[in-house]
């Protein structure tokens, strides 16, 4: 194989890197458009959340005892 200087150049794939300081201002920037929620808002979803995450473990905690009691009495052979 020829070991050309055109193989051995160095590709551009993708654009140029930015320095450290230039990614700061830049997330500094697109933090500056969010919309933060205001207190009401926040208090409201954190209540949601936790509402949703109460049911949810109490469903899987009732499958999960029911699954425990139903593989007991299927390998045990009792009725209980």
């Amino acid at each position: 194989m020829a070991d050309s200087a055109t193989d051995r150049r160095v590709r551009d794939d993708g654009p140029a890197r930015t320095t450290p300081a230039t990614f700061v201002r830049q997330v500094i920037a697109e933090l500056r458009k969010v919309v933060w929620p205001t207190q009401e808002q926040l208090v409201t979803y954190f209540f949601v959340v936790m509402v949703f995450v109460l049911v949810m473990m109490a469903i899987v905690s009732a499958l999960d005892l029911g699954l425990g009691k139903l593989a007991f009495a299927v390998f045990t052979g009792q009725q209980n």
